[in-house]
């Protein structure tokens, strides 16, 4: 075996830890298991030790695992990463939700796939102003909000960011208070945001969802 499921148990101890330390309850963050470019063969040890929600990054990625792990019952994908238009139609299908919506004709075209009930979707938001990352800057968001919150077939449940890398803890919780303002500003409740670096920050600081890949799967080659 692999140790995935020794490492998901560390996970889940670190996530309880930081909802205590924030006086909140461990049910009220989902732990999202980031299985980009693993083989399934390692999504099903997560599963066996009780892991059900899985993010991928790319549509068709998601598309493939999700038909091959079709017998897995209660597993539930989350697209996190930019999607392209032509590739929406695999996330409509097969995703639970959608965690990196910022373009308009994204959204059009989710709502126009999704055949069942509406995906939640996060909105993203670039609360580092870096021109390399995609998301919303702050000042856009409300214009969005407005736009998309007029579409059938999708949610908006709350907001989602990655923030720029850094070791300054206050820094980062800084980023983390800019998204959770933003979120209550606009009457979201959701909060996807942390990673394996900063997930524990994340969560004293409101996070609902943290997705958490390196530390469960190991490195990616």
């Amino acid at each position: 075996m692999s140790g995935v499921a020794e490492r998901l148990e560390g996970i889940r101890a670190r996530v309880a830890a930081a909802c205590a330390r924030a006086g909140r309850e461990p049910g009220s963050v989902t732990l999202v298991a980031v299985s980009k470019l693993k083989p399934a063969a390692l999504i099903r040890e997560a599963y066996a030790a009780g892991q059900r929600d899985f993010g991928e990054n790319y549509a068709q990625e998601l598309r493939d695992k999700a038909a091959e792990l079709a017998d897995l019952e209660g597993l539930r994908w989350h697209a996190i990463g930019p999607l392209q238009t032509n590739k929406v139609k695999y996330v409509a299908k097969a995703a639970l939700s959608f965690h990196a919506l910022d373009r308009l004709e994204v959204a059009q075209e989710l709502s126009r796939r999704r055949q069942d009930s509406p995906i939640p979707c996060y909105v993203e938001v670039n609360v580092g102003g870096e021109a390399s990352k995609s998301g919303l800057a702050p000042e856009a968001l409300g214009p969005f909000l407005e736009s998309v919150r007029a579409l059938p077939g999708l949610r908006v449940e709350g907001l989602m960011s990655l923030p720029p890398p850094t070791e300054d803890e206050q820094v980062a919780r800084g980023y983390f208070r800019t998204l959770r303002e933003l979120a209550r500003q606009h009457g979201l409740t959701g909060l996807s945001m942390g990673t394996t670096h900063d997930f524990e920050l994340a969560i004293e600081e409101g996070a609902t969802l943290v997705r958490v890949g390196t530390a469960i799967f190991g490195e990616r080659t």
